[in-house]
């Protein structure tokens, strides 16, 4: 087995994640006390609440690090090195941004005090960086790893207790607030962090898979590989009333090749059978 190697490139490119997270949460969330989702929302809060010399940087570090340190062994060194790094970025320019460049952040710079535009684009902008981050080998935020490492012994999906980890945070910040509005717009910023994450990790135009079944798998996979120029992989099916033999096609197209995928069948078959869904990525490895 080749073992997996650590790429330049892939630094680059945290880097610029790094970069472009503590943007959003710094230039956009923070001035207007928006509460970023999982550890990077908890350091925001620990900032606020405790004395000056103890900054979102310095919680971003402490509290994200132990948890990648103890899921090494679960996580690998590869994804515990990628992520540590990303984060060490977005620590370092949050600093920057807040202590050394000479910027006003008593109101976002970009969109003033507007919380809706604010809480939009944080969102969105975090969630570019938190996508690439993920793209290229780690994750930008403690919780995950947390909710790996936890989920089992409390018996719930990780999803789940992402979702109630951030319930809390943000219930805590409308206490300490004293104000609903604040972690209202920082749901509306985790919902488009969580979307942009999902397009710049998964792609905005995923493919389509397909299943055919029919009685005439040959003439179908001809038309198909000379129409789409796609590959066709052909599986054994059996009826399970009929108990006949038939041809089931699998092949992958995008979107809009559906619907000329389906006249091609029909054309062919008319009682062919096609289930059509979504795919998040297709990798292909040369061996």
């Amino acid at each position: 087995m080749k073992k997996k190697k650590f790429q330049i490139k892939n630094f680059i490119l945290l880097t610029i994640a790094g970069i472009v997270n503590a943007t959003g949460v710094v230039i956009f969330l923070v001035p207007l006390n928006l509460i970023d989702s999982g550890i990077s929302g908890t350091s925001f809060l620990l900032d606020k609440l405790t004395p000056q010399y103890l900054t979102l940087s310095i919680f971003l570090i402490v509290l994200n690090f132990p948890f990648y340190l103890i899921g090494f062994k679960k996580m690998g060194k590869m994804f515990v090195v990628y992520s540590l790094y990303a984060i060490s970025v977005y620590s370092l320019m949050a600093f920057i941004y807040r202590s050394v460049l000479p910027i006003n952040l008593s109101f976002s710079p970009v969109a003033g005090n507007d919380m809706l535009l604010a809480s939009i684009f944080g969102g969105l902008i975090s969630g570019i960086g938190s996508g690439l981050v993920i793209r290229y080998g780690g994750a930008i935020d403690g919780v995950e790893v947390m909710a790996v490492l936890f989920s089992k012994r409390l018996h719930v999906t990780v999803g789940t207790f992402v979702m109630i980890y951030n319930a809390v945070l943000y219930t805590v910040s409308a206490i300490i607030f004293k104000s609903w509005a604040v972690p209202l717009y920082s749901v509306i910023a985790y919902a488009v962090g969580g979307k942009t994450v999902d397009f710049i990790v998964e792609g905005i135009d995923k493919g389509k898979g397909c299943f055919i079944i029919t009685n005439k798998g040959a003439q179908i996979a001809e038309k198909l590989s000379k129409e789409l120029k796609r590959g066709i992989t052909f599986l054994n099916a059996k009826g399970y009333y009929s108990n006949e033999k038939k041809d089931m096609l699998y092949c992958i197209v995008n979107r809009f090749e559906i619907y000329k995928l389906k006249k091609l069948v029909h054309d062919t078959d008319e009682q062919a059978f096609i289930s059509v869904f979504e795919i998040s990525e297709v990798i292909k490895k040369d061996i």
